[in-house]
């Protein structure tokens, strides 16, 4: 080997990571996909080794050794401390010349416009935004839960349905169907018996995310409570998006707003709809769009975008992706 490619692209998320080496005409060289990225459960050091299986697979794949930039959106990234802490480790590899880390929501953004301008709003297990323009300027929030003062992504919506359905069962809180379907998902009788079963484990905890579609499938069926729960997140949704147009002056002119993550991207009609109403009323110029591009495609542009790539070379490594 001792070739070099234009970039090295890395998508990586709690549960997966896809890697491109593209080059700088934008032609695809490689792909790889390796495990997840959980530097908060297994330290820096190790999740960067999950990378670097990865990283070493498409290399050899694509007959290069490095590349002049490395272009990564890490799950987890949330803080800027956290990306330089994630920049350093990544550098100290010898993957490329330069190298850029950004949170993951970047990438989702990057793989849904044209050129680096708009908002991206992603819900999946948690809720995040983001918003750039071409002059490097960005927006964007914590994203640590509650802590950072959010609330929603499949987790959270799991936990509130939840909620609703014991209070609901114990005469707390009002009637709902949830405290019929939320233990029916299990094979349950009751609220109780599935309370019972997620304190003490019998359902394992990492399964509270299905309720989260359950919660849809009640709402959809007419009842209020669920029903509310779903306004509430697409409350969410366009106030995040709001608020990053408004940071970045882009409230007053047409944008993209970009809407990402499993349950913005599931076509729940409910939560679309309110979404677009919302969106609508606050930010009337704002274009609403579902981004169903793979995201690594998103830190392939990014890096693109950092080499100063033409755009028929964005075009060529776009079209790779969307085939």
């Amino acid at each position: 080997m001792g070739l070099t490619a234009g970039v090295l692209a890395i998508d990586a998320g709690n549960s997966k990571t896809d890697v491109a080496v593209v080059a700088a005409d934008g032609r695809v060289l490689a792909t790889a996909r390796g495990g997840g990225f959980r530097p908060p459960a297994v330290g820096v050091g190790a999740a960067v080794d999950v990378l670097a299986d990865t990283v070493t697979r498409a290399y050899a794949a694509a007959g290069v050794s490095s590349a002049a930039h490395v272009s990564a959106c890490l799950a987890n990234a949330d803080l800027p401390v956290e990306e330089d802490q994630l920049a350093a480790a990544l550098h100290a590899r010898a993957w490329g010349a330069s190298v850029n880390v950004r949170n993951d929501t970047f990438a989702i953004l990057r793989a849904g416009v044209a050129e680096p301008r708009g908002v991206a709003v992603v819900c999946g297990a948690g809720i995040n935004c983001v918003g750039m323009r071409p002059d490097g300027r960005t927006a964007r929030f914590p994203a640590l839960g509650r802590l950072s003062g959010d609330w929603g992504g499949g987790w959270g919506l799991a936990e509130e349905a939840l909620w609703h359905a014991a209070r609901a069962a114990d005469g707390r809180g009002g009637p709902t169907a949830l405290t019929r379907t939320l233990p029916a998902h299990f094979g349950l009788p009751s609220v109780y018996a599935l309370i019972e079963a997620l304190h003490l484990e019998r359902v394992p905890p990492f399964r509270r995310h299905e309720l989260t579609p359950v919660l849809f499938a009640t709402a959809a069926e007419g009842d209020a409570v669920a029903r509310a729960v779903v306004d509430r997140l697409a409350e969410e949704v366009v106030t995040m998006a709001t608020v990053a147009l408004t940071r970045l002056e882009l409230l007053e002119e047409e944008a993209p707003v970009l809407l990402g993550g499993g349950v913005l991207t599931a076509g729940h009609g409910q939560l679309d709809d309110r979404v677009r109403e919302l969106l609508a009323a606050r930010a009337p110029k704002a274009v609403a769009r579902v981004v169903r591009a793979r995201p690594v495609l998103g830190a392939a542009l990014l890096g693109l975008d950092h080499v100063g790539a033409a755009a028929d070379a964005q075009r060529t490594t776009r079209d790779f992706f969307e085939a």
